[in-house]
C-alpha cells in the first residue's frame, strides 16, 4: 500500500492513512506494508509548517495493491502526465485506488470518478460536480466504496473510509484492533451524513452518549427505539430527531448496525452457531440474521464466516 503525496501536503489527510494501514496493532501480525512516495522524491513541503523526506518514486506504485491520495491541493490543478500514466496503470492493473478528502479531484481530473458516485470534503463537492459533471457526487456521505475506488469526505471520514477498507480486507475484529488503538469507534457506515456547517443553528440538547453505551450493552436483549426513547426520557421522535442530528442515522439502524458488527465479530472469533449468534446479538433467530446480513453486506454468514476464518 502507497501513498502518494505532493509539495503542499496536507498532513492531517496523510496521517489518517498511515495511521490506519501502518498502524501495529500489540499481539496482531503485520496485514499492511505502508509506504509513501512522490512524483519527484526528496524534500517535500506541506501545509503545516515542516517538509518531509520522501525517498520513493512514482515506481513505487508499480507493485502497490492499494494507492491512496491523501488530499489534493490546488483542486484546480491536474496531476502531471507522469502522475496521471502512473494512476491510471495501477488501476488497469488492478490495484484500489483511495482518495482522503480533497484526494478525489485528482481521481476526478485522470478520469477515473466518470460515471461513479463519489464524495469529497463538503465544502468542495459543489466545486467537484461542477468541474466534473460526469462524476456522480454525493455531497452527504461520509465515503463511497465503489471496491476499486473508494473516496471520502473530509480528513475525518478518511479515517472512517480506511477502517471500512481494513473491514473488507482483514475482517471486524482486526478493524476493531486498529480503531481501539486509534481511541476511535471502530464502524461508521459511509451513508452516515457529513458534519457540514448546517444552514441554521442546531440545539443539540443532550449527549447521546450513555445511552449509546447502555444499548450497545444490552444487544442480545429485545430492546427497541420505544424503550430507548424511555430511557431517555423523550419521545421516539424527539430521540430520532437526536440521534439523526448527531449520528447521522436513525435510533432503529443505529442498533441494527451494532447488532450486526457484534455478529461479524462473533463469526470470525468463535465456532457458534447462527442461531446461537442471532440469539446473542438481539436478531432472534438464523433467518433474520440471515435476512439481514444480506441486506447490509451483500453475502451471507456462512460465506463471511468462511472468508474471514480462512
Amino acid at each position: 500500500m502507497v501513498a502518494l503525496v505532493r509539495e503542499g501536503q496536507a498532513t492531517f489527510e496523510l496521517g489518517c492513512a498511515a495511521g490506519v494501514f501502518g498502524a501495529r496493532p500489540p499481539g496482531q501480525a503485520v496485514r499492511y506494508r505502508f509506504g509513501v512516495c512522490a512524483e519527484r522524491p526528496g524534500r517535500v513541503g506541506t501545509r503545516n509548517g515542516f517538509d518531509m523526506v520522501i525517498e520513493d518514486g512514482l515506481e513505487a506504485l508499480e507493485d502497490a495493491d492499494t494507492v491512496v491520495v491523501p488530499g489534493w491541493l490546488p483542486v484546480e490543478e491536474a496531476p502531471s502526465a507522469a502522475v496521471t500514466r502512473a494512476l491510471k496503470s495501477a488501476h488497469e492493473r488492478g490495484a484500489r485506488l483511495v482518495s482522503i478528502c480533497t484526494g478525489a479531484f485528482a481521481l476526478a481530473h485522470v478520469g477515473l470518478l466518470d460515471g461513479r458516485g463519489a464524495t469529497t470534503h463538503w465544502a468542495r463537492t459543489e466545486d467537484l460536480a461542477a468541474r466534473f459533471p460526469h462524476v456522480q457526487v454525493d455531497p452527504d456521505v461520509l465515503y463511497v466504496d465503489g471496491g476499486d475506488v473508494a473516496t471520502s469526505a473530509g480528513a475525518g471520514a478518511g479515517i472512517d473510509l480506511c477502517l471500512h477498507l481494513v473491514r473488507v480486507d482483514q475482517g471486524a475484529g482486526f478493524a476493531a484492533h486498529v480503531a481501539r488503538g486509534m481511541v476511535m469507534p471502530p464502524h461508521r457506515e459511509g451513508g452516515q451524513l457529513q458534519y457540514s456547517a448546517p444552514p441554521r443553528p442546531i440545539q443539540i440538547d443532550g449527549t447521546l452518549a450513555p445511552l449509546l453505551e447502555w444499548a450497545a450493552e444490552r444487544l442480545g436483549e429485545p430492546i427497541g427505539v420505544e424503550e430507548m426513547a424511555g430511557r431517555a426520557c423523550v419521545s421516539t421522535r424527539t430521540l430520532a430527531r437526536r440521534f439523526t442530528d448527531q449520528l447521522g442515522v436513525g435510533p432503529g439502524q443505529w442498533l441494527l448496525n451494532q447488532r450486526l458488527a457484534a455478529a461479524r465479530e462473533l463469526l470470525e472469533s468463535s465456532d457458534l452457531s447462527l442461531e446461537a449468534i442471532a440469539r446473542r446479538v438481539g436478531l432472534s433467530s438464523a433467518t433474520n440474521l440471515r435476512r439481514r446480513f444480506l441486506g447490509a453486506l451483500g453475502t451471507t454468514p456462512g460465506a463471511y464466516r468462511r472468508t474471514f476464518r480462512t
